[in-house]
């Protein structure tokens, strides 16, 4: 993990945002001293159709439940 002044990352911040990649971290000093860290943001997943596929279990096939709502059914 590289590790950067302040006044390095107050000079370069935009290039250093650029260069970072996912899980990459960057440490902040002070004096030589550790203040900070600056991290890249992990990609959000994409999502994909099926993926919960089996895990969903329906008890039972029948609409007797439905029947509670036949007068706001079509």
């Amino acid at each position: 993990m590289p590790t950067l002044t302040i006044d390095e990352v107050q000079s370069r911040l935009p290039q250093i945002i650029d260069q970072l990649r996912p899980g990459d971290e960057v440490v902040i000093t002070r004096g030589h001293r550790p203040v900070a860290r600056l991290t890249a943001e992990l990609p959000v997943g994409v999502p994909i159709a099926g993926r919960c596929k089996g895990m969903l279990t329906i008890v039972s096939e029948d609409d007797e439940h439905l029947k509670d709502f036949a007068e706001y059914m079509p």
